[in-house]
């Protein structure tokens, strides 16, 4: 198959699903998505995955929020793509008239209950005729849509000039995933495979870095003002995540625990899992 974003031939990966482009180092995944469906729901226990993740998020949401007023001090509406439990919703709406767009029914349903203003529904069927924003984000959802040339071309029409879209999403050169990589090769698939998600409602289908992504938006008319990173790891809620994922006996979850709260001065002289690509409607 032909790259998705420069062309170019692409190989099989570490897995039958997984596959890289010998160009340009984008790297897709063949998984299906499941989201709604009852028994794809029942592996999860949501309750837990919010504690485990509540944390981290909150915080880098704040971070954006602020690069988001940096980079377009005028704007005032702004969608949320993929809303969830509304946490950025909540980041954003003391600065800006907020909307959100969740198509998981039952993670929407309990943030509309909140009183939070998301639509139940994907993007941009969501969304009403003519609906215009200067803000568009997408937090840790580009990455799990299949057909992101469409999504893309939604995000420009549904930009007022000069609007910002702003993409949060994995690394493919983060630490954390080169390490996947490099298990999975010696045959521990784990690793990789909770990297994309593999199993979950909504796995990942992408994996990008900050130079063949830029590639990808530019080509479809956007410019980049924008680009940083965020802590994939924290110690606040490291535990609660650590247990989530459910590898091995309490004694090796706390040992797990204890090794990464301490390499965590260390972590940040590599490259972060998370980056965040602000582009400017051209």
């Amino acid at each position: 198959m032909a790259c998705l974003v420069c062309g170019a031939d692409t190989r099989r990966g570490l897995s039958e699903w997984h596959s890289s482009c010998t160009r340009c180092g984008y790297e897709a995944a063949a998984l299906a998505v499941a989201i709604n469906e009852a028994q794809a729901h029942s592996a999860i226990d949501e309750a837990q995955r919010e504690a485990s993740l509540k944390a981290l998020r909150t915080e880098n949401f704040r971070d954006i929020v602020g690069w988001a007023r940096q980079q377009a001090p005028s704007a005032r509406t702004l969608l949320d793509v993929g809303s969830a439990h509304g946490w950025f919703l909540e980041a954003a709406a003391p600065h800006f008239s907020v909307a959100g767009v969740e198509p998981d029914a039952e993670v929407g349903g309990r943030a509309i209950a909140r009183g939070l203003p998301v639509r139940l529904g994907y993007f941009p069927d969501a969304l009403q005729p003519g609906e215009q924003f200067d803000v568009i984000v997408f937090n840790d959802v580009i990455e799990h849509i299949p057909p992101i040339r469409s999504a893309l071309e939604a995000c420009h029409a549904r930009l007022n000039p000069g609007g910002i879209l702003i993409l949060n999403l994995p690394n493919s050169r983060g630490l954390f995933y080169r390490l996947s990589k490099v298990f999975a090769a010696a045959g521990l698939r784990g690793p990789f495979e909770r990297m994309w998600q593999k199993d979950m409602p909504s796995p990942h289908v992408h994996y990008f870095n900050p130079e063949n992504l830029t590639k990808l938006l530019e080509s479809m008319g956007f410019q980049r003002s924008f680009a940083s990173e965020l802590p994939a790891i924290k110690a606040e809620g490291l535990y609660q995540r650590i247990a989530y994922a459910g590898q091995g006996s309490k004694l090796k979850q706390w040992l797990q625990y204890a090794a990464i709260l301490c390499a965590l001065p260390v972590l940040k002289l590599f490259p972060s899992d998370i980056i965040v690509c602000i582009y400017r409607k051209a």
